[in-house]
């Protein structure tokens, strides 16, 4: 990225006119507005900014796969003695931390243009930063297998993204939905996850209300992750029996 220029100028100018899009859009709202009883700026930010990350990071598995079945290389990757799996998490590390990078220059404008520093519980953070990025990857993870196992990762992963963006409560409260639709969007661990990030970022000391967010992504990683892996694993060894690593 630092030596093809215009790519680093893409990353830095996105994030850039997100807030300024973001900013005027609450202006037109009205501070009056306060879901979730926090400003609507800050609730658009933490909401698009983060969904973006983590979404980044799962389409950077499918990615990968992809990528690799194109060029011809997979098949020389998986004969390698390193496990798949361990080839596949590190080949999306990079992704991960520009989006890492995008996320933090998005939380420091929109600081700035707050100009109010809220009472952040940097431990909730963390914790709920570390279970949403392992339940990315467990998706991610999922659509890469489905991507070698019937070349169907990418439609799989483009109808989880743009159902749960609209559902999950990235850019309104997810309780003026319609009941059905809430309770669908519960069982998203997305949902779960923008829930937990603005209570961290803006209820720093209502552990009561943050933990039981925390409980929630917990069983999700416990119920996806080992999965998700296991059904990698399956896919790629029938892919090998099958001859169609390279069909995409």
């Amino acid at each position: 990225m630092l030596r093809y220029r215009s790519g680093l100028f893409q990353h830095a100018v996105a994030p850039l006119s997100q807030l300024a899009m973001f900013y005027y859009l609450s202006r037109a709202v009205g501070s009056q507005f306060q879901p979730e009883g926090m400003p609507y700026f800050l609730f658009l930010m933490v909401g698009s900014g983060f969904y973006s990350f983590l979404v980044t990071g799962m389409y950077s598995f499918l990615r990968i796969i992809h990528d690799s079945q194109q060029t011809g290389t997979l098949e020389v990757l998986m004969t390698t003695s390193t496990r798949p799996t361990v080839l596949l998490v590190l080949s999306v590390i990079s992704s991960f931390s520009g989006g890492l990078l995008e996320l933090m220059a998005v939380a420091g404008g929109s600081l700035l243009i707050y100009s109010q520093i809220p009472q952040i519980n940097w431990i909730g953070c963390a914790l709920v930063f570390v279970l949403s990025v392992l339940l990315s990857v467990a998706i991610g993870v999922f659509a890469a297998a489905l991507q070698l196992s019937i070349q169907k990762g990418s439609a799989a992963l483009w109808l989880f993204g743009s159902s749960a963006w609209f559902i999950s409560g990235t850019l309104f409260p997810v309780t003026i939905l319609p009941r059905p639709i809430q309770v669908v969007s519960n069982l998203l661990p997305v949902t779960h996850a923008l829930r937990g990030m603005r209570l961290a970022v803006f209820q720093a000391h209502h552990w009561n209300l943050l933990w039981p967010e925390i409980e929630v992504l917990l069983l999700f990683c416990v119920l996806l992750v080992p999965p998700s892996l296991l059904f990698f694993s399956w896919t790629l060894r029938r892919a090998r029996q099958l001859g169609s690593l390279c069909y995409y």
